[in-house]
């Protein structure tokens, strides 16, 4: 995945974009409950990981490109100021699970 968002995370930061698998029979809600529903979407795709991350454990929870599942309500949600879209930054131990299948 690249990152198109103009925002590297540094330290222990990962940076994330919150996403909603696909529903089916879906009814269709307003952008400003979409945009609150972000804020606690726990599901999200990597985007970027900062240098200091997982450096105590034996491997990365996550590369770039993965999907994940994050701690509810971690982090501070950022707008992309080079592409404009919704982003999270997480602390590397809100990374709880890798999703390495959906239904």
């Amino acid at each position: 995945m690249k990152n198109t968002s103009g925002m590297m995370p540094v330290g222990k930061a990962v940076l994330v974009q919150p996403y909603e698998p696909e529903k089916k029979g879906m009814i269709e809600l307003p952008e400003s409950v979409e945009a609150r529903l972000r804020t606690v979407e726990q599901r999200a795709v990597v985007v970027a990981v900062g240098p200091s991350c997982w450096y105590d454990e034996d491997q990365p929870r996550a590369m770039p490109g993965d999907k994940v599942l994050i701690s509810a309500f971690s982090g501070y949600m950022a707008t992309g100021p080079k592409d404009g879209k919704q982003y999270r930054f997480v602390n590397d131990k809100d990374i709880f699970a890798r999703i390495v299948e959906e239904g």
